[in-house]
């Protein structure tokens, strides 16, 4: 029909009326937002041009779409039997229940028979998952796996977005990756159309920023020129998959009716270059093309096009009247723990479940001897798991000759975890030839190759990506993050993207990971803010997210363990926060006691429960991670001064163990809660609130780490939680009213 290049008069058509069909929804859209009906009026007119890439695309081929992306959504879904994109649009524009992607929880271009995996991307934040699913299923997919292993994964997104570091880190692992032998069979697509909002792009900007970067095959094509962007968009697809490297494709389009439906463009354009772009209108310019062909007359494309409209207004109006989500149990569902005795606190929403167990629910316990008085501590345990051993910190415990610091029952259970899992993967910075900064994987590599442990990028953002995309292709990844204060170079990538997924699919889509951390402070002899960070508030309050934070190497198999088995069985993003001080400490009282050494088991722990060292009834210290032996130190001391405490272990920060909490709370009737985290959006602050939430009327109070960045050497005593302050917290504690008798 042009150039040379030439597709059927059927085929022009049926990608006209996908195109016709999504300026169509904008329109719709726009409309059901005027009358109060419909929520979402970000468009794609202008883009239809990328009904391209649905043409010369498999159906089975993942998609990671830019929101401009409805002619291509409308396109690839009637090439999936039994799908209607136009309903499917609708139902997610007015928030109705029925949405067969987000269940009315946002509006999404996404489908899981027609690979669309729905993005709610804040900018660019869907590309390094893209490239960890290419590299997944290049890899060798999971037989679960929903992709061929010749599949090739489309992303796309918006010149403004080709600015931010996420875009740019993501094409530059990519590139990386290939350039390394690694097959990376990723089709980037750039819908370039000219400006960002109100910011405008350089005409030239995405050429140059692309067209000479080694490693990276470049296309270009005027997504207003159907015949042009089918032959140049086919040509790009064969050769990522022919090759198994990266492309990328800009595809010149223009914005059409603004931004959204809010904005009046008018205020920051010309009006000259806004009637440039409406001549540029790919909807028009397929018209023209056929009636040039001679396959319609003039009346006969308008006739068509009204036809589509009446489709998608009678569409629109049946929608209106489906219900939405009406409870919020109801909104929350995709993020709800399951198998557990979590549920909302009153008050917070809804009126449905406790937010504790019942006395007769608790945990059952055993006994065993307790190193802060002689007596016993109820340990919990896991529902079919044998009695636990004898505490590893009692005098007259029996040494037992495979207790482990640690770091070493970690890289134990990730070698475990390896041997009986062939869906596993580790990897991370340094942790392959390394084994780590502090040697917590070391040998695993050795043991398991090269494709199942290995080395990244130093690029945190490229580290959780990876995870992201091994997660869709059916693996479980566990991503190790070198310390605590990096991972909030990549935060978006956990909350934005990782935990969004599931909730915006409705549970269709998962991305399990189990992610390590090397967190906390007290380092000796190395450190500053760092590698000593302290700061868990932005990571505890991601809905549906689970931190575990263990203190001992039997906490740690036993966490680690039930992380794997979350993270296998819901999907959920479980997040690892290994105290670096604690990693190879051998002794809790004196020198050479080893009574912080301990057996990994084989058993996960329950979720969530804490544990409970100590029987003492004076009071309780909740405590977790490095405050788990000071507080113990702190335990003896107060013994020695007629204070009798247990110690708490809350084990699980996110979400916290509220029947525990309440229940060793209740025991003592006084709280004391030793937090090594600031005192500003520390975990304090969540034991005290769900103490009070639940009805807790005995004394609280809670020592912490100052609200300051952590210095370098002895200076970092002064604003750390310390063992003096929690002995001074809780005789000041103890000293405001009558202990129990």
């Amino acid at each position: 029909m042009a150039g040379g290049a030439a597709i059927t008069v059927a085929t022009c058509l049926e990608l006209f009326d996908a195109q016709a069909s999504s300026r169509h929804l904008d329109l719709a859209a726009r409309q059901l937002g005027a009358t109060g009906a419909g929520y979402y009026s970000i468009g794609s007119s202008g883009h239809e041009g990328n009904v391209a890439l649905a043409q010369v695309l498999r159906p089975s081929d993942p998609a990671l779409l830019h929101y401009r992306a409805g002619a291509f959504f409308v396109h690839r879904c009637r090439r999936v039997p039994g799908l209607d994109p136009l309903r499917d649009v609708l139902l997610g524009v007015v928030a109705a229940a029925a949405d067969p992607i987000s269940g009315g929880r946002h509006k999404v271009f996404g489908s899981r028979a027609a690979a669309v995996i729905p993005q709610t991307s804040t900018i660019a934040s869907h590309l390094p998952r893209a490239v960890g699913l290419a590299f997944a299923l290049a890899s060798g997919p999971r037989p679960d796996s929903a992709w061929p292993r010749d599949a090739v994964v489309l992303c796309t997104f918006g010149d403004a977005s080709a600015n931010h570091s996420t875009a740019t880190g993501a094409v530059n692992t990519a590139i990386h990756t290939a350039h390394r032998g690694i097959p990376m069979p990723v089709l980037f697509v750039c819908e370039d159309n000219g400006i960002g909002i109100s910011v405008p792009t350089p005409p030239d900007w995405i050429a140059t920023m692309f067209r000479s970067r080694s490693g990276l095959r470049y296309f270009e094509a005027d997504g207003s020129d159907l015949v042009q962007a089918l032959a140049v968009s086919a040509e790009a697809a064969h050769w990522v998959r022919t090759r198994r490297r990266p492309a990328l494709l800009r595809l010149r389009t223009v914005r059409l009716l603004g931004h959204a439906g809010s904005d009046v463009e008018s205020g920051y354009r010309n009006t000259a270059d806004i009637e440039a772009d409406r001549q540029r209108d790919p909807v028009a310019a397929t018209a023209r093309l056929l009636v040039e062909a001679g396959a319609a007359t003039p009346s006969q494309i308008l006739a068509r096009y009204d036809a589509l409209g009446a489709r998608v207004a009678a569409m629109a109006a049946q929608v209106v009247r489906e219900p939405q989500l009406g409870s919020a149990a109801a909104v929350r569902a995709p993020l709800a723990y399951r198998g557990t005795d979590i549920t909302a606190h009153k008050g917070s929403g809804d009126s449905s479940g406790d937010s504790t167990r019942s006395p007769a629910s608790a945990p059952r316990t055993s006994d065993t001897p307790d190193p802060v008085s002689g007596g016993s501590i109820p340990v919990h345990r896991s529902v079919g798991t044998v009695t636990a051993a004898r505490s590893c910190t009692d005098d007259r415990a029996p040494r037992n000759e495979s207790a482990m610091t640690l770091a070493q029952s970690i890289n134990h259970t990730l070698a475990s975890l390896l041997r009986h899992g062939s869906d596993v993967l580790v990897f991370g910075e340094d942790v392959g030839r390394k084994g780590g900064v502090y040697g917590v994987t070391k040998g695993l590599q050795r043991t398991f190759g090269a494709r199942r442990v290995f080395d990244t990028l130093l690029d945190e953002q490229s580290v959780l990506g990876a995870a992201l995309g091994a997660g869709l292709a059916g693996f479980l990844p566990i991503p190790e993050i070198q310390y605590l204060a990096y991972v909030h170079n990549a935060a978006d990538q956990i909350r934005g993207e990782a935990a969004t997924l599931s909730f915006f699919s409705a549970g269709q889509y998962r991305n399990p990971m189990v992610v390590r951390i090397a967190s906390f402070a007290y380092q000796k002899g190395f450190g500053g803010h760092f590698h000593n960070d302290n700061s868990v508030a932005a990571l505890r309050d991601i809905p549906g997210l689970v931190v575990a934070a263990p203190a001992r190497a039997d906490d740690a198999a036993a966490l680690l363990r039930r992380c794997v088995e979350l993270a296998r069985s819901e999907g959920r993003v479980c997040l690892f926060l290994e105290p670096i001080a604690l990693y190879h400490t051998r002794d809790l009282y004196e020198s050479e006691d080893a009574k912080w050494t301990a057996a990994p088991g084989e058993e996960p722990a329950s979720f969530p429960q804490a544990r409970i060292h100590g029987d003492g009834t004076d009071l309780t210290i909740v405590t977790f991670a490095n405050g788990v032996p000071m507080s113990l130190r702190a335990a003896r001391t107060l013994a020695d001064n007629g204070i009798h405490a247990r110690v708490l272990d809350l084990r699980w920060l996110t979400p916290l163990p509220l029947a525990d909490l309440q229940s060793q709370a209740a025991a003592t009737g006084a709280v004391l809660v030793a937090d090594e985290t600031r005192r500003g959006g520390g975990v304090s602050e969540s034991v005290c609130a769900a103490l009070i939430d639940g009805g807790f009327g005995g004394r609280i109070a809670r020592v912490t780490s100052d609200d300051s960045f952590i210095p370098l050497g002895p200076a970092a005593d002064l604003v750390l939680l310390s063992e003096s302050a929690i002995v001074d917290g809780a005789l000041r504690l103890l000293d405001a009213g009558p202990r129990r008798a």
